[in-house]
Protein backbone atom coordinates (compact mmCIF):
# COMPACT_ATOMS: atom_id res chain seq x y z
CA UNK A 1 0.00 0.00 0.00
CA UNK A 2 2.69 2.40 1.13
CA UNK A 3 4.52 1.22 -2.49
CA UNK A 4 1.68 2.63 -4.32
CA UNK A 5 0.67 5.51 -2.31
CA UNK A 6 4.24 6.42 -3.42
CA UNK A 7 3.58 5.65 -6.62
CA UNK A 8 0.24 7.16 -7.13
CA UNK A 9 2.07 10.51 -5.59
CA UNK A 10 5.10 10.67 -7.98
CA UNK A 11 2.32 10.57 -10.60
CA UNK A 12 0.22 13.57 -9.87
CA UNK A 13 3.48 15.28 -9.25
CA UNK A 14 4.66 14.30 -12.84
CA UNK A 15 1.45 15.34 -14.19
CA UNK A 16 1.31 19.01 -12.53
CA UNK A 17 4.89 19.46 -13.93
CA UNK A 18 3.96 18.39 -17.11
CA UNK A 19 0.97 20.60 -17.15
CA UNK A 20 2.93 23.49 -15.87
CA UNK A 21 5.25 23.31 -18.44
CA UNK A 22 2.63 23.20 -21.43
CA UNK A 23 1.52 26.45 -20.04
CA UNK A 24 4.96 28.04 -20.87
CA UNK A 25 5.54 30.43 -24.09
CA UNK A 26 8.08 28.91 -26.40
CA UNK A 27 10.14 31.58 -25.32
CA UNK A 28 10.13 30.63 -21.41
CA UNK A 29 10.51 26.89 -22.86
CA UNK A 30 13.27 27.82 -24.60
CA UNK A 31 15.23 29.63 -21.94
CA UNK A 32 14.47 27.04 -19.43
CA UNK A 33 16.18 24.06 -22.53
CA UNK A 34 18.83 26.44 -22.51
CA UNK A 35 19.66 26.39 -18.40
CA UNK A 36 18.70 22.84 -18.59
CA UNK A 37 21.32 21.66 -21.18
CA UNK A 38 24.27 24.12 -19.65
CA UNK A 39 23.96 22.35 -16.16
CA UNK A 40 24.08 18.62 -17.71
CA UNK A 41 26.76 19.81 -19.81
CA UNK A 42 28.43 21.51 -17.20
CA UNK A 43 28.53 18.05 -15.26
CA UNK A 44 28.98 15.92 -17.88
CA UNK A 45 32.48 18.16 -18.42
CA UNK A 46 33.00 18.03 -14.79
CA UNK A 47 32.62 14.25 -14.54
CA UNK A 48 35.99 12.29 -13.81
CA UNK A 49 36.22 11.03 -17.32
CA UNK A 50 35.79 14.17 -19.15
CA UNK A 51 38.93 16.18 -17.97
CA UNK A 52 42.76 14.30 -17.83
CA UNK A 53 43.94 17.75 -15.75
CA UNK A 54 42.01 18.90 -12.83
CA UNK A 55 39.49 21.40 -13.26
CA UNK A 56 36.98 22.82 -10.72
CA UNK A 57 32.93 23.29 -11.70
CA UNK A 58 32.83 26.83 -12.53
CA UNK A 59 35.55 26.17 -15.46
CA UNK A 60 33.29 23.36 -16.21
CA UNK A 61 29.90 25.84 -16.24
CA UNK A 62 31.93 28.81 -18.10
CA UNK A 63 33.13 25.66 -20.85
CA UNK A 64 29.36 24.84 -20.79
CA UNK A 65 27.81 28.01 -21.49
CA UNK A 66 30.11 28.86 -23.89
CA UNK A 67 29.51 25.62 -25.88
CA UNK A 68 26.23 25.80 -25.77
CA UNK A 69 26.05 29.69 -27.02
CA UNK A 70 28.64 28.40 -29.58
CA UNK A 71 30.86 31.35 -28.34
CA UNK A 72 34.56 29.80 -28.01
CA UNK A 73 35.59 31.79 -24.76
CA UNK A 74 37.45 29.33 -22.98
CA UNK A 75 38.99 29.68 -19.47
CA UNK A 76 40.41 25.60 -19.64
CA UNK A 77 43.10 24.55 -22.71
CA UNK A 78 39.89 21.60 -24.69
CA UNK A 79 42.60 20.08 -26.51
CA UNK A 80 44.99 19.91 -23.18
CA UNK A 81 42.92 19.63 -19.74
CA UNK A 82 39.90 17.43 -21.75
CA UNK A 83 39.79 13.76 -22.93
CA UNK A 84 38.51 12.85 -25.89
CA UNK A 85 35.55 11.76 -23.91
CA UNK A 86 35.12 15.51 -22.46
CA UNK A 87 35.95 16.87 -26.09
CA UNK A 88 33.22 14.56 -27.32
CA UNK A 89 30.56 16.32 -24.78
CA UNK A 90 31.95 19.50 -25.92
CA UNK A 91 30.74 19.13 -29.77
CA UNK A 92 27.77 17.81 -28.65
CA UNK A 93 27.32 20.80 -26.72
CA UNK A 94 28.45 22.83 -29.66
CA UNK A 95 25.72 21.24 -31.88
CA UNK A 96 23.12 21.57 -29.67
CA UNK A 97 23.32 25.73 -29.72
CA UNK A 98 24.40 25.91 -33.11
CA UNK A 99 21.21 23.80 -34.19
CA UNK A 100 19.40 26.42 -32.52
CA UNK A 101 17.94 26.58 -28.86
CA UNK A 102 14.56 27.41 -30.62
CA UNK A 103 14.50 24.63 -32.81
CA UNK A 104 15.13 22.21 -30.42
CA UNK A 105 13.05 23.59 -27.58
CA UNK A 106 10.29 23.77 -30.03
CA UNK A 107 10.61 20.09 -30.68
CA UNK A 108 10.89 18.92 -27.61
CA UNK A 109 7.98 20.89 -26.29
CA UNK A 110 5.78 19.03 -29.14
CA UNK A 111 6.36 15.77 -26.55
CA UNK A 112 5.03 17.94 -23.78
CA UNK A 113 2.20 19.77 -25.61
CA UNK A 114 0.55 17.30 -27.38
CA UNK A 115 -1.41 19.01 -30.24
CA UNK A 116 -4.12 21.70 -28.63
CA UNK A 117 -1.50 24.08 -26.91
CA UNK A 118 1.29 23.41 -29.58
CA UNK A 119 -1.28 24.53 -32.05
CA UNK A 120 -1.69 28.11 -30.65
CA UNK A 121 1.83 28.42 -31.30
CA UNK A 122 1.53 27.32 -35.26
CA UNK A 123 -0.27 29.16 -37.90
CA UNK A 124 -2.10 27.71 -40.77
CA UNK A 125 1.24 26.89 -42.75
CA UNK A 126 2.85 25.29 -40.34
CA UNK A 127 4.88 27.69 -39.04
CA UNK A 128 6.17 28.45 -35.99
CA UNK A 129 5.20 31.86 -34.98
CA UNK A 130 9.03 33.08 -33.83
CA UNK A 131 11.67 35.41 -35.04
CA UNK A 132 14.17 32.89 -36.04
CA UNK A 133 11.66 31.83 -38.59
CA UNK A 134 12.15 27.88 -37.55
CA UNK A 135 8.93 26.59 -39.62
CA UNK A 136 7.48 22.68 -39.44
CA UNK A 137 8.40 20.95 -35.42
CA UNK A 138 9.57 17.85 -36.27
CA UNK A 139 10.32 17.74 -39.79
CA UNK A 140 11.88 21.17 -39.84
CA UNK A 141 13.80 20.32 -37.06
CA UNK A 142 15.35 16.78 -38.80
CA UNK A 143 15.74 18.87 -41.92
CA UNK A 144 18.02 21.31 -40.33
CA UNK A 145 19.87 18.67 -38.53
CA UNK A 146 20.51 16.75 -41.76
CA UNK A 147 22.20 19.60 -43.61
CA UNK A 148 23.98 20.59 -40.69
CA UNK A 149 25.73 16.66 -40.35
CA UNK A 150 25.72 16.88 -44.01
CA UNK A 151 27.58 20.23 -44.37
CA UNK A 152 29.89 19.02 -41.40
CA UNK A 153 30.92 15.91 -42.79
CA UNK A 154 31.59 17.32 -45.91
CA UNK A 155 33.98 20.04 -44.16
CA UNK A 156 35.61 17.37 -42.26
CA UNK A 157 36.24 14.80 -45.51
CA UNK A 158 38.03 17.60 -47.09
CA UNK A 159 40.45 18.70 -44.31
CA UNK A 160 41.34 15.26 -44.09
CA UNK A 161 42.10 15.25 -47.58
CA UNK A 162 43.70 18.77 -47.26
CA UNK A 163 45.98 16.86 -44.68
CA UNK A 164 44.39 19.68 -41.68
CA UNK A 165 46.06 18.00 -38.86
CA UNK A 166 49.06 16.51 -40.44
CA UNK A 167 50.80 16.89 -37.12
CA UNK A 168 48.88 15.05 -35.35
CA UNK A 169 50.13 10.92 -34.61
CA UNK A 170 47.91 8.89 -35.14
CA UNK A 171 45.03 8.41 -37.89
CA UNK A 172 42.11 8.12 -35.43
CA UNK A 173 42.89 11.67 -33.64
CA UNK A 174 43.53 13.09 -36.92
CA UNK A 175 40.18 12.26 -38.42
CA UNK A 176 38.63 13.35 -35.08
CA UNK A 177 40.78 16.72 -35.67
CA UNK A 178 38.93 17.55 -38.57
CA UNK A 179 35.89 16.26 -37.69
CA UNK A 180 36.27 18.65 -34.59
CA UNK A 181 36.73 21.81 -35.84
CA UNK A 182 34.60 21.18 -38.93
CA UNK A 183 31.73 21.07 -36.30
CA UNK A 184 33.23 24.04 -34.57
CA UNK A 185 33.78 25.92 -37.99
CA UNK A 186 29.85 25.56 -38.85
CA UNK A 187 28.31 26.50 -36.09
CA UNK A 188 30.53 29.67 -35.65
CA UNK A 189 31.72 28.28 -31.90
CA UNK A 190 35.30 28.97 -32.60
CA UNK A 191 36.69 26.27 -30.28
CA UNK A 192 39.83 24.51 -31.31
CA UNK A 193 42.08 21.48 -29.72
CA UNK A 194 45.23 23.70 -30.54
CA UNK A 195 46.00 26.26 -27.51
CA UNK A 196 46.87 28.77 -30.21
CA UNK A 197 43.49 28.49 -32.16
CA UNK A 198 44.40 28.18 -35.92
CA UNK A 199 47.81 29.73 -36.04
CA UNK A 200 48.92 26.64 -37.41
CA UNK A 201 47.30 26.73 -40.91
CA UNK A 202 48.13 30.49 -41.11
CA UNK A 203 49.93 29.54 -44.42
CA UNK A 204 47.62 26.37 -45.56
CA UNK A 205 45.54 28.11 -47.43
CA UNK A 206 43.40 25.48 -48.77
CA UNK A 207 42.61 24.61 -45.50
CA UNK A 208 41.52 28.33 -44.29
CA UNK A 209 39.52 28.18 -47.35
CA UNK A 210 37.72 25.37 -46.00
CA UNK A 211 36.79 26.51 -42.67
CA UNK A 212 36.04 29.84 -44.24
CA UNK A 213 33.24 28.12 -45.92
CA UNK A 214 31.99 26.14 -42.96
CA UNK A 215 31.68 29.52 -41.37
CA UNK A 216 29.80 31.49 -43.94
CA UNK A 217 27.46 28.34 -44.80
CA UNK A 218 26.25 27.65 -41.28
CA UNK A 219 26.02 31.68 -40.92
CA UNK A 220 23.51 31.85 -43.54
CA UNK A 221 20.74 30.01 -41.96
CA UNK A 222 18.24 27.34 -42.79
CA UNK A 223 15.77 29.66 -44.88
CA UNK A 224 18.62 30.98 -47.15
CA UNK A 225 19.47 27.14 -47.87
CA UNK A 226 16.22 26.68 -48.65
CA UNK A 227 16.15 28.90 -50.93
CA UNK A 228 19.43 28.66 -52.74
CA UNK A 229 18.79 24.62 -52.89
CA UNK A 230 14.79 24.95 -53.91
CA UNK A 231 14.17 23.92 -57.77
CA UNK A 232 12.75 27.10 -59.06
CA UNK A 233 16.13 28.68 -58.11
CA UNK A 234 18.47 26.46 -58.81
CA UNK A 235 20.05 25.08 -62.30
CA UNK A 236 20.39 27.69 -63.06
CA UNK A 237 20.89 29.71 -60.45
CA UNK A 238 18.38 32.53 -60.68
CA UNK A 239 18.58 35.74 -58.64
CA UNK A 240 15.02 37.49 -59.22
CA UNK A 241 13.26 34.47 -57.91
CA UNK A 242 14.68 34.39 -54.43
CA UNK A 243 12.59 35.63 -51.77
CA UNK A 244 13.67 38.74 -50.27
CA UNK A 245 14.95 37.19 -46.52
CA UNK A 246 18.18 35.62 -49.07
CA UNK A 247 18.73 38.13 -51.06
CA UNK A 248 19.02 40.82 -48.25
CA UNK A 249 20.88 37.97 -46.28
CA UNK A 250 23.45 37.39 -49.28
CA UNK A 251 24.29 40.66 -50.32
CA UNK A 252 24.79 41.99 -46.69
CA UNK A 253 26.95 39.00 -45.86
CA UNK A 254 29.13 39.09 -49.05
CA UNK A 255 29.32 43.05 -48.75
CA UNK A 256 30.71 42.52 -44.53
CA UNK A 257 33.04 40.35 -45.92
CA UNK A 258 34.24 42.43 -48.76
CA UNK A 259 34.56 45.46 -46.22
CA UNK A 260 36.45 43.62 -43.77
CA UNK A 261 38.83 42.09 -45.43
CA UNK A 262 40.15 45.52 -47.17
CA UNK A 263 39.39 47.21 -44.05
CA UNK A 264 42.22 45.26 -42.34
CA UNK A 265 44.13 45.20 -45.58
CA UNK A 266 44.20 49.10 -45.31
CA UNK A 267 44.86 49.73 -41.45
CA UNK A 268 47.28 47.20 -40.42
CA UNK A 269 49.20 48.55 -43.97
CA UNK A 270 50.06 51.49 -41.76
CA UNK A 271 50.69 49.15 -38.32
CA UNK A 272 54.86 48.82 -37.80
CA UNK A 273 53.90 45.94 -35.26
CA UNK A 274 51.21 44.18 -37.59
CA UNK A 275 50.57 40.24 -37.10
CA UNK A 276 51.19 39.03 -40.49
CA UNK A 277 55.16 37.99 -41.69
CA UNK A 278 54.54 37.81 -45.55
CA UNK A 279 52.72 39.25 -48.08
CA UNK A 280 50.51 36.18 -48.94
CA UNK A 281 49.60 36.01 -45.20
CA UNK A 282 48.73 39.33 -44.72
CA UNK A 283 46.32 38.67 -47.36
CA UNK A 284 44.78 35.60 -46.58
CA UNK A 285 44.85 36.19 -43.20
CA UNK A 286 42.93 39.40 -43.25
CA UNK A 287 40.43 37.70 -45.13
CA UNK A 288 39.69 35.37 -42.62
CA UNK A 289 39.57 37.60 -39.58
CA UNK A 290 37.05 39.03 -41.43
CA UNK A 291 34.97 36.33 -41.87
CA UNK A 292 35.72 34.59 -38.57
CA UNK A 293 34.46 38.07 -36.76
CA UNK A 294 31.06 37.48 -37.66
CA UNK A 295 30.55 35.50 -34.87
CA UNK A 296 33.32 32.65 -35.55
CA UNK A 297 36.22 33.38 -33.26
CA UNK A 298 39.05 31.34 -35.46
CA UNK A 299 42.45 33.75 -35.71
CA UNK A 300 45.04 32.52 -37.80
CA UNK A 301 47.11 35.55 -36.70
CA UNK A 302 47.30 35.98 -32.71
CA UNK A 303 45.31 37.95 -31.32
CA UNK A 304 45.77 41.17 -28.99
CA UNK A 305 46.80 44.90 -28.31
CA UNK A 306 50.56 44.17 -28.99
CA UNK A 307 50.26 43.00 -32.36
CA UNK A 308 47.20 44.52 -33.99
CA UNK A 309 45.97 48.47 -34.32
CA UNK A 310 43.44 49.80 -32.17
CA UNK A 311 41.37 50.95 -35.62
CA UNK A 312 41.32 46.95 -36.52
CA UNK A 313 40.49 46.04 -33.27
CA UNK A 314 37.66 48.72 -33.62
CA UNK A 315 36.54 47.42 -37.42
CA UNK A 316 36.35 43.70 -35.95
CA UNK A 317 34.05 45.43 -32.97
CA UNK A 318 31.56 46.49 -35.64
CA UNK A 319 32.08 43.14 -37.59
CA UNK A 320 30.87 41.21 -34.38
CA UNK A 321 28.52 42.97 -33.20
CA UNK A 322 26.56 42.48 -36.47
CA UNK A 323 27.14 39.37 -36.30
CA UNK A 324 25.84 36.27 -38.58
CA UNK A 325 21.78 36.13 -40.47
CA UNK A 326 18.56 35.11 -38.46
CA UNK A 327 18.26 30.94 -38.54
CA UNK A 328 22.10 30.71 -38.59
CA UNK A 329 24.52 29.40 -36.61
CA UNK A 330 26.01 32.67 -35.43
CA UNK A 331 25.00 35.56 -33.04
CA UNK A 332 25.11 39.44 -33.03
CA UNK A 333 22.93 41.94 -33.94
CA UNK A 334 22.00 40.10 -37.53
CA UNK A 335 22.48 40.91 -40.99
CA UNK A 336 19.27 41.52 -41.65
CA UNK A 337 18.78 43.84 -39.11
CA UNK A 338 21.57 45.91 -40.04
CA UNK A 339 20.08 46.29 -43.50
CA UNK A 340 16.44 47.11 -41.93
CA UNK A 341 18.51 50.08 -40.11
CA UNK A 342 20.25 51.28 -43.24
CA UNK A 343 16.97 51.10 -45.40
CA UNK A 344 15.12 52.98 -42.40
CA UNK A 345 17.96 55.48 -42.64
CA UNK A 346 17.83 56.37 -46.13
CA UNK A 347 14.49 56.76 -46.19
CA UNK A 348 14.35 59.66 -43.63
CA UNK A 349 17.47 61.42 -45.31
CA UNK A 350 15.23 60.75 -48.84
CA UNK A 351 11.88 62.20 -47.19
CA UNK A 352 10.11 58.92 -47.86
CA UNK A 353 7.29 57.97 -45.80
CA UNK A 354 7.53 54.01 -46.57
CA UNK A 355 10.60 52.00 -45.46
CA UNK A 356 12.15 50.33 -49.32
CA UNK A 357 14.69 47.68 -49.54
CA UNK A 358 15.32 46.13 -52.83
CA UNK A 359 12.12 47.06 -54.30
CA UNK A 360 10.04 46.38 -50.98
CA UNK A 361 8.41 47.97 -48.47
CA UNK A 362 9.27 46.86 -45.31
CA UNK A 363 6.68 46.96 -42.44
CA UNK A 364 6.95 49.18 -39.87
CA UNK A 365 6.91 47.08 -36.71
CA UNK A 366 9.79 45.23 -37.87
CA UNK A 367 11.43 48.84 -38.66
CA UNK A 368 10.76 49.71 -34.63
CA UNK A 369 11.40 45.71 -33.74
CA UNK A 370 15.34 46.25 -35.63
CA UNK A 371 15.36 50.09 -33.62
CA UNK A 372 14.29 48.24 -30.35
CA UNK A 373 16.94 45.18 -30.72
CA UNK A 374 20.09 47.93 -31.27
CA UNK A 375 18.97 50.02 -28.51
CA UNK A 376 18.65 46.95 -26.23
CA UNK A 377 21.78 45.35 -26.99
CA UNK A 378 23.67 48.60 -26.38
CA UNK A 379 22.67 49.31 -23.48
CA UNK A 380 23.03 45.64 -22.26
CA UNK A 381 26.71 45.59 -23.48
CA UNK A 382 27.16 49.25 -21.74
CA UNK A 383 26.28 47.21 -18.85
CA UNK A 384 28.75 44.09 -18.98
CA UNK A 385 31.03 46.86 -19.50
CA UNK A 386 30.13 48.49 -16.90
CA UNK A 387 30.04 45.66 -14.36
CA UNK A 388 33.53 44.15 -15.44
CA UNK A 389 35.32 47.36 -15.10
CA UNK A 390 33.29 47.48 -11.53
CA UNK A 391 34.40 44.35 -10.21
CA UNK A 392 38.10 43.68 -12.10
CA UNK A 393 40.50 43.17 -9.66
CA UNK A 394 42.82 44.57 -12.60
CA UNK A 395 43.37 47.51 -14.61
CA UNK A 396 41.49 47.13 -18.20
CA UNK A 397 41.29 49.89 -20.72
CA UNK A 398 37.92 50.64 -22.26
CA UNK A 399 38.68 49.00 -25.50
CA UNK A 400 39.91 45.81 -23.92
CA UNK A 401 36.78 45.63 -21.84
CA UNK A 402 34.03 46.65 -24.57
CA UNK A 403 35.84 44.06 -27.07
CA UNK A 404 35.66 41.60 -24.84
CA UNK A 405 31.96 42.17 -23.50
CA UNK A 406 30.93 42.57 -27.22
CA UNK A 407 32.92 39.24 -28.19
CA UNK A 408 30.84 37.45 -25.39
CA UNK A 409 27.51 38.98 -26.47
CA UNK A 410 27.83 38.70 -30.13
CA UNK A 411 28.88 34.71 -29.49
CA UNK A 412 32.22 35.03 -31.11
CA UNK A 413 34.95 34.43 -29.34
CA UNK A 414 37.93 36.77 -29.65
CA UNK A 415 40.02 37.44 -26.46
CA UNK A 416 42.68 40.10 -26.72
CA UNK A 417 44.55 38.38 -23.64
CA UNK A 418 42.31 39.55 -20.74
CA UNK A 419 40.02 36.25 -20.10
CA UNK A 420 43.08 35.16 -17.75
CA UNK A 421 42.86 38.59 -16.07
CA UNK A 422 39.30 38.16 -14.84
CA UNK A 423 37.99 37.25 -11.83
CA UNK A 424 34.89 34.95 -10.84
CA UNK A 425 32.19 38.01 -11.05
CA UNK A 426 34.11 39.11 -14.86
CA UNK A 427 33.74 35.27 -15.71
CA UNK A 428 29.88 35.46 -14.88
CA UNK A 429 29.46 39.01 -16.30
CA UNK A 430 30.72 37.00 -19.69
CA UNK A 431 28.53 33.97 -18.59
CA UNK A 432 25.21 35.83 -18.73
CA UNK A 433 26.13 37.69 -22.02
CA UNK A 434 27.26 34.49 -24.03
CA UNK A 435 23.59 32.63 -22.65
CA UNK A 436 21.77 36.43 -23.50
CA UNK A 437 23.38 37.43 -26.85
CA UNK A 438 22.29 33.75 -28.03
CA UNK A 439 18.89 33.98 -27.39
CA UNK A 440 18.37 37.83 -28.15
CA UNK A 441 17.85 40.61 -25.76
CA UNK A 442 14.25 40.62 -27.08
CA UNK A 443 13.46 36.94 -26.95
CA UNK A 444 14.74 36.73 -23.14
CA UNK A 445 12.90 39.89 -22.22
CA UNK A 446 9.83 38.23 -23.44
CA UNK A 447 10.67 35.37 -21.76
CA UNK A 448 10.74 36.98 -18.56
CA UNK A 449 7.48 39.76 -19.06
CA UNK A 450 4.22 37.92 -19.41
CA UNK A 451 2.91 39.73 -22.84
CA UNK A 452 0.52 42.20 -22.67
CA UNK A 453 -3.09 41.51 -23.99
CA UNK A 454 -3.14 42.15 -27.49
CA UNK A 455 -5.86 45.15 -27.42
CA UNK A 456 -6.37 48.23 -24.53
CA UNK A 457 -9.52 49.10 -23.24
CA UNK A 458 -7.55 52.57 -22.72
CA UNK A 459 -6.43 54.65 -25.94
CA UNK A 460 -3.85 57.95 -25.11
CA UNK A 461 -3.84 60.46 -27.08
CA UNK A 462 -0.94 60.14 -30.39
CA UNK A 463 1.62 62.79 -30.08
CA UNK A 464 4.97 63.11 -32.19
CA UNK A 465 8.57 63.80 -31.04
CA UNK A 466 11.47 65.90 -32.90
CA UNK A 467 14.09 62.86 -33.33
Amino acid sequence: MAVRHGLNRLYVWVAEQKDRLSRLTVTQFTVLCGLLVIFVGSLLLWSPWAHGQPISYWQALFTATSAVTVTGLSIIDPGQDLTGFGQFILMVLILIGGLGLMAISIYLQGFVQKGSRLKRRVDHGKRILDQFGVGGVGRTFWHIAAIALGWIGAGALLLFLLDFAGNETSLPRRLWFCLFHAASAYNNAGFALWSDSLESIASHVPAQLVIMGLIITGGLGYRVHGELWDRKNWFPFRWKRLDLQAKVVLLTSLLLILLGWLGLLLIESFNSGTPFHTSAAYLWSSLFQSVSARTAGFHTVPLGLDSWSEASLVLLILLMFIGASPGGTGGGLKTSTLAILLAATASTLGRREDVVLLSRTIDSKQVVQATALVVGSLLFISTMVLLISIGSQQELTFLESLFTCISAFATVGFDVGILGKLNSWGQLVLMVGMFVGRLGVLLLFSAIIQPLPKSMLVRYPREQLNV
